[in-house]
């Protein structure tokens, strides 16, 4: 690794200090930031170090269970729109934030870069959960009230889920591996590689539910 990528990923590091995110160091080029959001709680940035460029990736939500059509065109759409970052998807159909700069200018347009890419990660999380993964929510739902227990990771939901629409409400037999569905892997990232969409942002620890309580 060269003087001048330590002296950027350095730069890098201050920048996760100054701001009060956690940071780790992924391979001697890359590095990763976690921001924090609201509803999607948190988003982790990939910075990988090339000899001319700096690249940006940051998973954002998994393939989708229904809806694929509507979904990517609700990603190509936003595409048309200007702006730093795009969406990307890999062979599955996982969705990425993808950018990238000159090396030379990553330190000076970073703060920009990931404010863009948390926004863009933040705003959409819940329209893709509402297109692609709605009867997962819905039987997550019904399951929860079924069993009395709390509905609080889809609060932001509950004028969705809770009406007459969700056709799962007192519905019997639901199973817990129906209900538990969208919960556990709307989130799930893929392991990565070091090459193409996919890379270095995998959130190998979600799992954690929606994370989407519109806090």
């Amino acid at each position: 690794m060269s003087t001048d990528t330590e002296a950027i990923l350095a730069g890098v590091r201050s920048w996760a200090e100054e701001n009060d995110v956690p940071v780790d160091s992924v391979e001697d080029a890359e590095i990763v930031v976690t921001l924090p959001g609201e509803k999607k709680l948190k988003t982790n940035v990939a910075i990988s170090v090339f000899a001319r460029t700096a690249h940006l990736q940051a998973f954002v939500i998994r393939h989708p269970d229904e809806n694929a059509f509507e979904f990517n065109r609700w990603l190509l759409q936003k595409n048309l729109k200007p702006g730093p970052v795009a969406f990307a998807i890999d062979s599955l159909g996982d969705v990425y934030l993808r950018t990238s700069v000159p090396r030379e200018h990553l330190l000076d347009e970073l703060d920009a870069l990931l404010g863009a890419m948390l926004a863009a990660a933040d705003s959409s999380f819940n329209e893709l959960l509402l297109i692609g993964f709605l009867t997962g929510m819905k039987k997550e739902w019904a399951w929860r009230v079924s069993r009395g227990e709390s509905t609080r990771n889809l609060a932001a939901f509950e004028q969705v889920l809770s009406g007459a629409d969700n056709e799962f409400l007192g519905a019997e037999g639901l199973a817990d591996s129906e209900a538990g569905g969208a919960e556990t892997t709307a989130m799930a990232g893929r392991p990565q590689s070091d090459s193409g969409v996919g890379s270095g942002t995998g959130e190998s620890d979600s799992g954690t539910g929606l994370e989407a309580d519109g806090r």
